[in-house]
């Protein structure tokens, strides 16, 4: 590997070039949190189970504001589909290729070389900076952020800014900004029924038959029309299993997945109380198991917006739209603190893709904006 003149970019190279896939680190954090250490940053490392986290604070004032983001990357896939290794940086035409390019080590360099220009240039800013990092947010999310900010909760110790480096740019660097996210909660539905041969109906009990009004029900139910920051609440579903594999045989049981993306205009209670209600009109035999993958969250105009949307037109010359699309992020675990949270990052065109890759000069310039923020955060800038 070339190391590249920008330290963004060989930082950037450097992450890449450790094979991270969830929920490994492969001494990430550690090449972080030597950075951070120059800086009189405390690094503590926070291992549960798997996964290895980072909480690095500099500071013991108020406000603290943080990064956080994820050092592991999905795994790279059909290898002959690459154009070059996905743990090889390579940089062609002006794109960083390589896994985690995009999602997410170029922001967490970006993050990390605009903080030690930050402290440079204002080594008596106020309150703290603070980076939370994860190796567990490509995978089941147990052990990564939700531990740490309950390790912060426990000893009343508060984030109230936060940048989640998530791509969060669409065709420009800096067009969208996530400044919320909706909710989502899925369900697994078993319908019982009775098998037995197709040719005697009196015999059985078709759970497809018994599913299909209920389900068609439910995929046409309106939830809400949503408000000024969310659409309305979607339901969608992803699975429908049943059957033996023969024609002449009724199944004697269906199980369909279904997914809700909801606004805050709705609570988890509620769509549970809902769904199952309907299912109990149906008179169906059912089991439901129901997984809480995140709340709705909305961080309105306040310091941290204003920091982020004023340091994008200062670097990009152009006004970011205000977004809560998309699916989750760590941002979830992060605002029911009382946080102020936003994702910024990169272009998401090629993220979880083979040839994942994110533009050079998006990085150089993703850091400006990362150190524009900090200094109309934490600085008494005119």
């Amino acid at each position: 590997m070339t190391k590249h003149p920008n330290i963004t970019i060989s930082l950037a190279q450097a992450l890449i070039e450790r094979p991270s896939v969830t929920p490994e680190d492969f001494g990430c954090q550690q090449l972080m949190s030597d950075r951070l250490a120059k800086l009189d940053f405390n690094n503590e490392s926070m291992v549960f189970e798997d996964t290895t986290n980072l909480w690095s604070r500099r500071g013991n004032t108020g406000p603290v504001f943080c990064f956080a983001g994820h050092t592991d990357v999905v795994p790279a896939g059909n290898l002959d589909s690459w154009l070059t290794p996905p743990f090889e940086p390579v940089i062609t035409d002006g794109m960083l290729y390589g896994r985690g390019a995009a999602d997410m080590k170029g922001s967490l360099a970006a993050m990390v070389v605009a903080t030690e220009r930050f402290v440079s240039d204002h080594p008596d800013h106020k309150g703290s900076i603070a980076f939370l990092i994860t190796s567990d947010e490509e995978g089941p999310f147990i052990n990564g952020t939700t531990r740490v900010i309950d390790t912060l909760e426990a000893r009343n110790e508060k984030i109230d800014y936060c940048i989640v480096g998530e791509p969060s740019s669409t065709s420009k660097l800096g067009d969208v900004v996530k400044n919320g996210r909706r909710g989502s909660i899925s369900g697994e539905l078993t319908i019982r029924g009775k098998q037995g041969h197709v040719a005697y109906p009196e015999h059985v009990i078709n759970p497809i038959h018994k599913a299909m009004a209920a389900l068609d029900e439910l995929s046409k139910f309106h939830w809400d029309k949503g408000n000024e920051y969310f659409p309305p609440t979607s339901f969608q579903l992803s699975n429908i299993q049943s059957g033996t594999g023969a024609t002449n045989v009724v199944p004697g049981h269906l199980t369909a997945l279904f997914n809700l993306r909801y606004s805050t205009e709705l609570t988890a209670e509620m769509i549970v109380e809902k769904v199952e209600a309907l299912l109990n009109q149906h008179q169906l035999d059912y089991d439901i198991k129901w997984v809480f993958n995140g709340q709705p969250f909305i961080t309105e105009p306040s310091t941290l917006v204003d920091s982020v949307v004023q340091a994008i037109k200062t670097c990009c010359k152009i006004t970011p739209e205000l977004s809560t699309s998309g699916g989750t992020s760590d941002g979830r675990f992060i605002a029911p603190t009382g946080t102020q949270v936003i994702e910024l990052g990169p272009c998401n065109a090629t993220i979880h893709q083979v040839n994942e890759c994110v533009a050079v000069q998006d990085l150089i310039l993703l850091t400006d904006v990362y150190y524009q923020t900090l200094v109309n955060a934490l600085t008494d800038h005119a």
